[in-house]
């Protein structure tokens, strides 16, 4: 009999990456080897992208190309187009995208090629297409022309401007630069993990990615962000939110945003997060999100010794910078698909099919027939 693991896999090593590296107990999360407050620090999205594929950050002709590239591959097949045009307007953002990421593959004649340069080239279409779908899918519910892509700007920019028809000023898109390497990539987490597992079957990098935004969907992974803002819109205030908060946790009711299954101390993408939310709530007049955030933060902390997670400041980041509630999770997936098909580029390279035991709970082995008169 194979030996059990913990509960949901916990503490079990399941591949050997050079992606990621995470330390619970220290708070450290890296990107091939580069601390995640480096990257805030210094880096643009797209420089993460090529790090996260590549193993080492471009030069300037590498990244020039790459930022080319995914500009030039910003544009819809016109099948998923359509597909978007006619959705009702309640449709749900994630099935949206589920389905229509899926629906890439059916215009790629290299969809079943999974060599590492129709891979490649993959990985860079999805990375643009799964942004434009986004945002067109939430024009077209509202009644709205999509705005097509402006090839100057950068990645972060682009996504505001073809969501929001507005340029956006300096510092919304600094800060939504950041949040989109904050998102990037988060080692073996249930999406990724799921990306592989498909992967290592051998089929397509569609399928892969289809099966990481699925697991995503989950309130109890790329969900709970929308449950946060919820949860701070609700109260309406500062007072009105920590009442809420301390009913919540007299009743056994989970608070979202905080704990961790990995961290046992504070998520380092949390703290850079929290500056961010608080910049953007001052531009934008949404400080009191902000505030009412740290209230509550502050309280986890001292009853039930919990620290925010990405997801807490994350959701007044996204309120600040007047992105719909609903597309949380699907921007999620924008940034995570860049960790996506690196894990599956990754899996490619060094194949073996994932398949792991189960140990057997179930009845004794052997029971005897009964006949149908008999049960």
């Amino acid at each position: 009999m194979p030996v059990a693991a913990g509960a949901g896999l916990e503490g079990i090593i399941a591949t050997e990456s050079k992606l990621c590296y995470i330390d619970g107990d220290a708070g450290i999360l890296s990107y091939q080897g580069y601390r995640i407050e480096t990257l805030a620090d210094n880096a643009t999205f797209e420089e993460v992208i090529y790090l996260l594929w590549h193993g080492r950050l471009p030069k300037q002709a590498e990244l020039d190309e790459l930022k080319a590239s995914l500009v030039a591959n910003r544009a819809l097949p016109a099948r998923v187009e359509k597909f978007l045009a006619e959705l009702p307007k309640e449709a749900q953002a994630m099935h949206m995208l589920r389905t229509a990421v899926s629906m890439l593959a059916i215009d790629d004649p290299t969809a079943n090629d999974i060599t590492p340069e129709a891979s490649a080239l993959k990985a860079v279409k999805l990375m643009s297409q799964t942004a434009t779908i986004v945002t067109s899918f939430d024009r077209l519910r509202k009644g709205l022309v999509v705005v097509p892509g402006d090839p100057s700007l950068n990645f972060a920019a682009n996504f505001l401007y073809t969501l929001t028809g507005k340029k956006p000023d300096s510092v919304m898109e600094k800060a939504f630069d950041i949040a989109l390497i904050l998102h990037a990539e988060h080692e073996l987490n249930a999406s990724t993990f799921a990306a592989r597992v498909t992967a290592a079957t051998l089929s397509d990098i569609y399928s892969a990615v289809t099966s990481g935004i699925g697991a995503l969907r989950g309130p109890l992974h790329g969900g709970a962000n929308e449950e946060v803002i919820k949860l701070l819109l609700e109260a309406g205030s500062a007072d009105k939110a920590l009442d809420m908060v301390k009913n919540k946790l007299e009743h056994k009711v989970k608070i979202p945003g905080f704990g961790h299954r990995v961290y046992h101390t504070t998520d380092p993408r949390a703290a850079s997060l929290k500056r961010l939310s608080g910049s953007l709530g001052k531009s934008t007049g949404h400080e009191d999100l902000f505030l009412t955030s740290e209230l509550i933060e502050q309280h986890m902390k001292e009853a039930k010794s919990l620290n925010a997670n990405v997801d807490f400041y994350s959701a007044s980041t996204y309120y600040s910078l007047g992105i719909p509630i609903d597309l949380f999770t699907p921007i999620f997936a924008v940034s995570r698909m860049s960790g996506w098909t690196a894990h599956i580029l990754e899996q490619y390279r060094n194949n073996r099919l994932i398949r792991p035991r189960a140990e057997y709970k179930g009845a004794e082995v052997g029971q005897p027939w009964v006949p149908m008169a008999q049960r």
